[in-house]
């Protein structure tokens, strides 16, 4: 369960840190882009304790799952970025493939 949860906080810095790089206006403003280096090392610093437990297939389709996720509704919360239809069902489907792989699959550690 705790490699879980490690993952879990992996992908909230690299949610942040990827908002920050948005904020950062091509790294030419100081502290959005500290937070992008700071948030993105502690997200792979993270990622290597649930890479301990976790198989690398699960745990990166989990990082990239959760962070589409994570970063579209950042967008539309507070970046004003609106999804049309279609690519609101794709990313229902990518939450659907996480939701599955964490229920059913046997390659996932529960």
């Amino acid at each position: 369960m705790k490699s879980w949860f490690l993952l879990f906080l992996a992908v909230v810095f690299e949610v942040v840190g990827t908002s920050a790089i948005k904020q950062s206006a091509g790294f030419t403003k100081l502290w959005p882009s500290v937070a992008v280096a700071v948030c993105f090392l502690m997200a792979f610093y993270l990622l290597t304790f649930a890479l301990k437990v976790l198989p690398i297939g699960v745990v990166y389709a989990v990082w990239s799952g959760m962070g589409i996720v994570f970063i579209s509704m950042i967008g539309h919360w507070f970046f004003n970025e609106r999804l049309d239809t279609p690519a609101v069902i794709g990313v229902s489907f990518i939450l659907a493939g996480v939701v599955i792989m964490q229920v059913f699959s046997k390659a996932v550690a529960h």
